[in-house]
């Protein structure tokens, strides 16, 4: 990789190995994160997805492997360092993660106050903006319970835009939402990235969405990378695993059945 080619990449992984309990989660990963652009992790669940956003974020680290963001090794900056490099991310919960004791404005208004020594007037001004870029202005003194699935997810994008990260990661955002919510929940995606300059992260295992807004999407499996690059090249991609994924056979490089002894041997108990 040359130097302009490693200036592009916001998040660069290499050699990532992680396990819990003596599972192998990811097993030897390198991923690149482009910045400006959106890059979505897909698979089957349990594959490493959610593992990989909180390897980024520092909040676990590899058994062997590097994670750089920004230029920065996450996992050998002291917690100043990872706080001040966390201040660049975003994160959506796949549950919005709202504080239930809190309005919608105070929710928004929350990791303002929590890290910047901005006046009230300055406060209110920023909250009502990042409200409006999600349609919820008018929501603004509702409290989270008032709040339908959809709407509690916006106003958490609003309050992971709060502080002009660099960076969003969003973790299973379309899960549990319906068909307009989610075609809500796409455009803003897409809309914020290209209007504030920001690199996105998505994890998720919904193909059709994912690969309508994405620029660059990773396939993983088994915690490997099975494959990656654009939408187009990945449906015209010789791996059947990627084509069984991507078109949701129920058979295939994945098999229907567990394995299991001879059928008929099990049924008569001459299975050893």
């Amino acid at each position: 990789m040359n130097q302009s080619d490693s200036d592009d990449l916001l998040v660069r992984m290499r050699g990532i190995r992680f396990a819990i309990g003596g599972r192998q989660i990811i097993d030897g990963m390198d991923i690149d994160i482009p910045r400006g652009k959106v890059t979505s992790i897909m698979g089957p669940s349990g594959t490493g997805k959610t593992t990989l956003l909180r390897l980024i974020g520092g909040q676990w680290r590899p058994q062997e492997g590097s994670v750089e963001v920004d230029g920065v090794s996450v996992h050998r900056v002291g917690r100043e360092g990872l706080y001040r490099l966390r201040r660049k991310m975003g994160m959506l919960f796949q549950s919005g993660a709202l504080f239930t004791h809190l309005s919608v404005f105070e929710n928004v208004a929350f990791p303002l106050r929590e890290h910047t020594r901005l006046p009230e007037a300055i406060i209110r001004h920023l909250v009502l903006m990042k409200l409006e870029a999600v349609g919820l202005r008018g929501a603004r003194d509702l409290m989270p319970s008032e709040l339908s699935g959809g709407m509690a997810r916006r106003v958490a994008l609003a309050r992971a835009i709060a502080l002009d990260p660099t960076m969003i990661m969003y973790d299973e955002p379309f899960v549990g939402q319906d068909p307009i919510t989610v075609g809500v929940i796409m455009q803003l995606i897409r809309r914020l990235n290209d209007t504030l300059g920001l690199t996105s992260i998505i994890v998720s295992h919904d193909v059709q969405e994912v690969s309508a807004i994405s620029d660059r999407i990773y396939m993983i499996s088994d915690g490997k990378v099975v494959d990656h690059g654009s939408p187009r090249a990945l449906a015209e991609s010789a791996s059947e695993w990627v084509q069984q994924f991507l078109h949701g056979r129920p058979d295939g490089p994945v098999p229907f059945h567990y394995p299991a002894p001879d059928y008929v041997a099990d049924l008569f108990g001459e299975a050893s």
